[in-house]
């Protein structure tokens, strides 16, 4: 997988959020949920900030941690990509950013999830990102 990194205080101006990706039900996945808490203090900072990820493009997506009454947080996710004010996003490098950032997010949870079984899914579907 390419490199995704965090992203502190990136520069947003002219800048808009798209929404690309959603999952409301990270507590299916109870290891996603602490990844997501310990990568980015969210046990401390909760609904203060999102996480920002700079991705192998050189784009920078915006992390919207989503929270319910009730339910431990970070609930569900929101990923935006900060693209050009007025200017399309290219879908197939937005797909290829995803696929990486998904990679970093299963890197960062460990087993049982791995990035080969991404790979493998992901071929299974023939999806084209991972080919």
């Amino acid at each position: 997988m390419s490199k995704v990194a965090i992203v502190r205080d990136p520069a947003l101006t002219g800048k808009r959020r798209q929404p690309v990706l959603a999952e409301d039900r990270l507590l299916h996945y109870p290891e996603f949920r602490q990844f997501f808490a310990r990568t980015f203090d969210l046990d401390r900072i909760g609904l203060a900030q999102p996480g920002y990820v700079s991705a192998p493009s050189g784009m920078v997506y915006v992390l919207m941690f989503v929270g319910r009454s009730g339910e431990p947080f970070p609930a569900g996710l929101e990923v935006h990509v900060m693209a050009d004010a007025l200017e399309p996003v290219d879908e197939q490098m937005v797909d290829r950013d995803l696929w990486a950032i998904l990679g970093w997010m299963i890197a960062g949870v460990g087993p049982p999830w791995s990035v080969a079984d991404l790979a493998e899914t992901g071929r299974l579907y023939r999806l084209p990102v991972a080919q």
